[in-house]
């Protein structure tokens, strides 16, 4: 479509604005308008009440002592505002006492959640004045339980032993493209959420990650998917709350019940609006990080650049804004940077194909190889000290606008794509049909 534009992308709390003249084509990548739940409250009643493929959560309170609800950390959007309080009360109600109700913060390998920030994780004072809300620590061996390994791949199973000894072990999340897991939430939460360093290190190694079914919107032969099954089935199963929600952040879908059905179910919806078909590649491209909580880091920031990749041009440019308000991420991920930059993508990948056991947070910096070996990089930021550019492996520039007006000064047609919401949409080069006579 042929028009004068401003786009504006997901940046921090806010946007950013990019402004396009009339006489370049510009493709918007976005969802289409998503249903909305005209009263959250009592859609969250209703999914607790008619779960899928479980009894009622009052019920199954009623003969258990102890429940763990496990919950993104504060990367993730979910609104655990909305669901928490309903849960906890459901559980009260069937006899459980709130001293054996436990809130997990599902942090993987991320830093622990606290304070303040932990208060606007949970969204509810009430949460925290009425149960024990507590971190995951994914490096502290006594607080986890050795389960065994799977049978497919061998990976050691250790997870947090408050979720595993739990008689109630509830995953909550939010359902959306994942670049790895085909899909967040679910499954995901409790593996890598809740998972001991060995079991991430391993489902996390280069040989994991360079699986091309390790890709967003698929679960199809998807190494880390398959692990996460059997992960929960080594468990003894889970309950889960999955939400969808739309580029506005609004709910648009809650479920409740057992874990991998009423995750499939969330994922079998929302699949119908985060995958978007194109018809062509282009040599600019331009996306967001998905704007606060996301872009808080560059680790987090390369998610974007994955999940854009499928409709770059060869050779073209790929632009990415990302507030980066806490700079790169784990020191551990500062370390695999240095050693791409140091070493080349190729030479990068070559050593660490053959390890066991990813290092800390690698396996990020083997994802942005990916979208590195099709085009040049360019990151928008004003987040990062100077000194951390050159470790992002890409270029980095404070102007989206320069950005923008020097791809298409070197573009062969000026065509743009722009994908607003960034890794939240995933964009597919799709060639059209010839028309067969």
């Amino acid at each position: 479509m042929f028009q004068h534009m401003q786009i504006d992308l997901r940046y921090g709390k806010g946007t950013t604005s990019l402004e396009l003249p009339d006489d370049v084509p510009v493709t918007v990548v976005r969802k289409p308008d998503m249903p909305l739940v005209a009263d959250p409250s009592a859609a969250v009643t209703k999914a607790i009440n008619q779960p899928v493929g479980v009894p009622q959560l009052a019920e199954l309170a009623h003969g258990a002592n102890s429940a763990c609800i496990a919950v993104c950390d504060i990367t993730r959007p979910v609104p655990n505002q909305l669901f928490l309080r309903p849960l906890i009360e459901s559980l009260l109600a069937g006899g459980m006492q709130r001293n054996n109700i436990m809130v997990l913060v599902a942090t993987g390998l991320h830093r622990p959640n606290e304070g303040a920030e932990l208060a606007e994780l949970i969204g509810d004072p009430w949460v925290l004045e009425n149960v024990t809300v507590v971190n995951h620590f994914a490096r502290k061996d006594a607080d986890h339980v050795h389960l065994g390994s799977t049978s497919t791949r061998g990976t050691v199973v250790r997870l947090d032993r408050r979720f595993v000894e739990a008689d109630l072990r509830i995953a909550t999340g939010l359902v959306e493209p994942h670049f790895m897991a085909g899909y967040s939430g679910g499954r995901k939460v409790i593996a890598p959420g809740l998972a001991h360093a060995e079991t991430i290190t391993t489902f996390h190694s280069a040989r994991f990650m360079a699986d091309p079914a390790a890709t967003s919107c698929n679960f199809v032969d998807n190494p880390l998917h398959e692990e996460q099954l059997e992960i929960v089935r080594m468990l003894g199963g889970a309950l889960a709350v999955n939400t969808v929600i739309d580029e506005d952040r609004r709910l648009s879908f809650i479920n409740f019940g057992e874990i991998l059905q009423s995750h499939q179910q969330a994922v079998d919806y929302v699949s119908d609006f985060c995958k978007a078909f194109v018809p062509r590649r282009f040599h600019t491209v331009v996306t967001s990080a998905a704007g606060y909580p996301l872009d808080m880091t560059y680790y987090q920031t390369v998610k974007g650049m994955v999940c854009a990749m499928d409709i770059l041009e060869p050779g073209g440019d790929l632009i990415i804004v990302s507030e980066c308000s806490e700079g790169m991420g784990s020191a551990e991920f500062v370390a695999a940077q240095q050693r791409l930059t140091d070493l080349g993508a190729d030479a990068f990948l070559r050593s660490i194909l053959q390890k066991s056991h990813a290092d800390i947070d690698e396996w990020q910096t083997q994802m942005q190889t990916k979208p590195m070996q099709v085009g040049r990089i360019h990151l928008v930021t004003d987040g990062l000290f100077a000194q951390d550019h050159s470790l992002t492996g890409v270029n980095v520039t404070s102007s989206l606008q320069a950005a923008v007006d020097d791809s298409l000064s070197r573009s062969p047609d000026q065509a743009i794509a722009v994908i607003p919401e960034g890794p939240y949409v995933v964009p597919f080069f799709r060639a059209l049909e010839a028309n067969v006579a």
